[in-house]
């Protein structure tokens, strides 16, 4: 019996070859969302661009060239799978976004949230009032997120340091569906820019490729 992982997986890549748009939107990108509050929604500037070539690399999927930057109010911020958010400071959802942005994560959307370093308390305050009743679980290490493609068996890489100590993965849940997920503690984006930006290891730089692309393949298939 092939597992379930695995015939998604082909499942995805079939319909991804044969030029079918996943959300109308083929080959598959991300959007960056665009907030308020004086965050540094703009950085890590590289991170999709060197993503999206290790994906193409390493998998059958088809990707953009690089994410695509939008508020969530613009009209085609659902024609995205995926959305993206990172910074290092304030951040804040008008009322229209968050009810905007509830929507979309209701109708299948997934966020992706890479804390890169003075964000959360931020970030946990305006999801509040996207979903009021919702609480952040820590996923554990069997979660599908870290074996989807690569296996991680310790959950996130450690990329940056950050508050030292373990990097920790946060999934929002609704009716059973993994939302958003929540990297904290490691700064995945910043371990996928080009190189010669934070100097690190080729291997630690390897580890934030392959976890991003867990990320990317795990809301395209769950």
């Amino acid at each position: 019996m092939i597992p379930k992982t695995v015939s998604r997986l082909i499942v995805l890549f079939v319909l991804m070859s044969a030029g079918m748009p996943l959300w109308g939107q083929s080959p598959v990108s991300v959007v960056r969302i665009k907030y308020d509050g004086g965050g540094d929604w703009y950085g890590n500037r590289t991170t999709f661009v060197n993503l999206f070539r290790f994906i193409q690399e390493n998998t059958p999927a088809a990707t953009a060239e690089r994410e695509v930057t939008l508020s969530i109010l613009e009209k085609d911020f659902f024609k995205y799978p995926i959305a993206y958010m990172a910074g290092h400071g304030n951040i804040k959802f008008s009322d229209a976004e968050a009810l905007r942005l509830r929507e979309y994560l209701t109708r299948g959307g997934f966020l992706w949230a890479d804390d890169d370093y003075g964000m959360d308390v931020h970030f946990r305050r305006e999801m509040k009032k996207v979903f009021p009743d919702l609480e952040w679980l820590e996923l554990p290490y069997s979660h599908p997120i870290y074996r989807v493609q690569y296996r991680f068996s310790n959950g996130l890489p450690k990329i940056h340091e950050h508050d030292g100590g373990a990097p920790r993965g946060y999934g929002l849940f609704l009716e059973g569906r993994m939302v958003a997920f929540y990297s904290v503690n490691t700064d995945i984006s910043d371990g996928c820019e080009d190189p010669d930006i934070h100097n690190d290891p080729p291997e630690v730089r390897r580890s934030a490729l392959q976890m991003g692309t867990n990320i990317i393949l795990y809301a395209l298939l769950y």
